[in-house]
């Protein structure tokens, strides 16, 4: 099971380190601006795509080692129900907009694809279930510290998502970087909580 915990804390945080670098390499892609999910779009489109389903799958194996080493099931569950929206989010690209890719408009359609609406309810589900996740482990975790560093989690990315929620609706240039911030608070914790799940 110890395999499977690291396997689900590579997951976490090979998803940041991929979506950074692709983000600052990407031609015309503007990373304060533009949101992670823009990435799947495009000539590279594949990887950010990858990005979701290979960390997405990485992340729900972790869970289910989860259950045992921190005997919690209500735990795991939450984080295997992030994993699988993460998976979706990538199977159900967002549309073109926002100009991304370049020669997109740039502001964002009144119309959208069913692929589109399908990402975003993935990406609810995935910013919903982190939290409630990191809620969980404040009471299932016995060790103190993580408690505490569980329930600031929740509260930080709670709040960094309904900036981003924000940031996004009003079109702000900074709504990428609201984002980036939101996903790296989530994302490190998570990877931190198989990796002290492992030990």
């Amino acid at each position: 099971m110890t395999a499977l915990l690291w396997t689900g804390a590579a997951g976490a945080w090979g998803f940041v380190v991929t979506f950074l670098l692709d983000g600052w390499t990407r031609p015309g892609y503007r990373p304060v601006r533009h949101p992670v999910s823009a990435l799947a779009l495009g000539p590279r489109g594949w990887l950010q795509a990858a990005n979701f389903v290979v960390c997405g799958v990485l992340i729900t194996a972790g869970a289910v080692a989860v259950a045992d080493a921190l005997d919690s099931v209500v735990l795991a569950g939450a984080i295997a129900v992030f994993g699988v929206s993460l998976v979706a989010s990538g199977v159900f690209p967002m549309d073109a907009m926002r100009g991304y890719p370049p020669g997109a408009p740039d502001g964002t359609p009144e119309d959208t694809s069913l692929r589109h609406r399908l990402h975003d309810r993935a990406g609810v589900v995935v910013f919903g279930s982190l939290p409630v996740a990191a809620v969980i482990a404040a009471f299932a975790v016995p060790d103190a510290a993580w408690k505490w560093c569980s329930g600031v989690t929740a509260a930080l990315f709670t709040a960094g998502f309904g900036a981003f929620g924000w940031a996004w609706e009003s079109d702000s240039p900074r709504a990428g970087l609201v984002q980036r911030a939101t996903i790296i608070v989530g994302w490190l914790w998570l990877g931190l909580l198989f990796a002290y799940a492992a030990a």
